[in-house]
């Protein structure tokens, strides 16, 4: 791993510390700080690069919760950009797309946390479709989102909408742009590589 990633995942590391042992999210963590949820907890994630799929991880050893990665029915493609358009194009026509899988038996679940990146300043077409999948009636729902610098856009108001019976809590926000930054920094050094010499 280069530098830059070691760095981001030190970063999303800190972010989320305020975990401690006895399994309570500090102020330094999720803001004001949230007592132990109430059991049993799930923890759903989404995450294309890498980043929330961290912060997931550490929520479901902080809490012993079940784990479920949200995963397309057909994969998105792995080219960055093919990716952000194919998405664009669902959020415009507002195509929710098939889920690979569901989460066995989610009326079980007290609590859900539920981890997003922002794609075009919104949450992930996928995310709707797990939304409009589970009923989440009356259970705790956290977000945890990253995102590449632009801030939230409308996400808790599209997680609100579709997941209208649910407990909704504030979200855990951080920015987490590896991917973009990642870009931008080689088509710098493309871009000072191939001009022309003085």
């Amino acid at each position: 791993m280069d530098d830059f990633a070691d760095r981001t995942r030190r970063e999303v590391l800190a972010a989320v510390a305020g975990f401690s042992l006895g399994g309570t999210l500090t102020s330094s963590a999720f803001g004001q700080g949230i007592a132990r949820p109430e059991e049993p907890v799930l923890v759903a994630y989404f995450s294309r690069t890498g980043n929330t799929r961290v912060v997931a991880g550490l929520i479901q050893r902080a809490f012993g919760a079940d784990m479920f990665e949200i995963v397309p029915a057909n994969p998105y493609p792995d080219e960055y950009l093919a990716t952000v358009e194919q998405a664009r194009q669902e959020r415009d026509k507002g195509v929710e797309p098939p889920l690979k899988a569901k989460v066995p038996d989610i009326a079980r679940y007290a609590t859900v946390f539920l981890g997003l990146p922002i794609w075009g300043e919104t949450a992930p077409p996928l995310i709707r479709s797990f939304l409009s999948s589970h009923d989440l009636s009356a259970k705790a729902l956290l977000p945890f989102i990253t995102h590449g610098g632009y801030g939230l856009g409308n996400s808790e108001r599209v997680i609100a909408r579709h997941a209208p019976r649910a407990q909704l809590r504030p979200a855990f926000t951080m920015q987490a742009d590896q991917e973009r930054q990642t870009m931008d920094r080689v088509n710098a050094w493309l871009g000072n590589r191939l001009a022309k010499p003085r």
